[in-house]
């Protein structure tokens, strides 16, 4: 097993980001090498803990850790204040103490909603992120966001809390159903767009692995290297703005049109990453409306999201009018202004709170 090293470093915290196959088996040996001696609490859904939950557990237990561990229904659904108040009732009558350490094996959703309860019960203990999806690994897992989902809003609930340790095994996308896996490759190629060129190109060539459809592949290490190079991208943002106070921002290229996607539809009936293709298909064209890009950008990301098995045109069922709506209570918007990432070229984006209304399209 490659165990390179990604670290984030910020003003107030560093900590190591592995990604590599099998990763998982060398969970026990960092949480000892990072001082975290205290019971591990796992968190994670139905769908995950037959599939890596039980393992981990017993692996755990084997090299003499306390492991504790709760499976909460799997889907969107869970991010809410109802099952993180059931996960406090699990925690405080089991004994939590400061020292202790949370776990949070699965997707983005059970990244927020274990990195929230973290963040919160006993004012603060320590979580390590184990993502066990692409989208995850890419985005949700690194830099510290948790939360939960408001009926009004995704994600308007939660608290900045940074990981001691992100370990992110590729083996476990073996298990993914088919559309999960698609869905992550959207937060890979934002990170193309967004920062690096490179990595946007890379993707553009294996895309003929790929084959259409995003779920046929075998994790190698080229397919490692380049999630690894993805995570770099999230890693070197997040060192240089913590609190999303300046560049950090970027990152939600796309969002701002998902979120309202996902809100709209009910959450988890279109996934994260679909949305997020929805929304940098829109986004960009908004940029080309307003001469920051040309059509030749627009049809390239177009043509990589479609090849990795994504569809970014809009849902009929959506009322654009409703989306532009909700985009005003996205957690970027100040003064009642929307903050549109916006790209000008590949690897290269700006923020603009300018667009009038009528520019928002599909």
């Amino acid at each position: 097993m490659s165990m390179q090293t990604l670290t984030v470093t910020t003003s107030t915290t560093t900590y190591p980001v592995i990604v590599a196959e099998g990763a998982l088996t060398e969970l026990a040996g960092q949480l000892a090498a990072l001082g975290l001696r205290g019971r591990p609490w796992l968190i994670t859904d139905t769908n995950v803990m037959p599939l890596h939950g039980s393992a981990l557990l017993a692996a755990l237990r084997t090299a003499g850790y306390d492991a504790q561990a709760i499976a909460v229904p799997a889907g969107e659904a869970s991010k809410s204040i109802e099952v993180l108040g059931q996960l406090y009732d699990w925690l405080i009558a089991g004994g939590v103490e400061r020292r202790d350490v949370i776990l949070a094996l699965g997707g983005g959703v059970i990244g927020d909603l274990a990195g929230f309860a973290a963040a919160s019960v006993l004012r603060g203990i320590a979580v390590v992120q184990l993502p066990t999806t692409l989208l995850a690994m890419v985005d949700a897992a690194v830099g510290g966001k948790t939360g939960i989902n408001h009926p009004l809003g995704k994600n308007l609930i939660g608290a900045f809390h940074q990981p001691r340790l992100v370990l992110a095994d590729t083996a476990t996308l073996t298990t993914l159903p088919p559309r999960e896996l698609r869905a992550g490759w959207a937060e890979v190629i934002k990170h193309g767009v967004i920062l690096d060129v490179g990595l946007f190109t890379e993707l553009e060539q294996f895309a003929t692995a790929v084959q259409g459809s995003g779920d046929q592949l075998a994790i190698d290490a080229r397919m490692t290297a380049i999630i690894r190079r993805a995570v770099a991208v999230k890693v070197g943002v997040v060192s240089r703005d913590e609190r999303e106070q300046g560049e950090r921002i970027i990152l939600n290229y796309g969002h701002t049109i998902a979120h309202a996607v996902e809100t709209l539809s009910g959450y988890g009936h279109i996934l994260h990453g679909e949305a997020v293709a929805i929304g940098m298909h829109a986004e960009a064209r908004i940029a080309l409306a307003l001469g920051l890009c040309d059509e030749a950008l627009v049809e390239r990301q177009h043509a990589l999201l479609c090849a990795y098995g994504l569809d970014p045109t809009l849902p009929p069922n959506l009322d654009p009018a409703a989306l532009v709506a909700a985009t005003l209570r996205d957690k970027k918007v100040e003064a009642r202004k929307v903050r549109w990432v916006l790209p000008t070229a590949i690897g290269s984006v700006v923020v603009r709170d300018d667009v009038p209304e009528a520019m928002v399209g599909w």
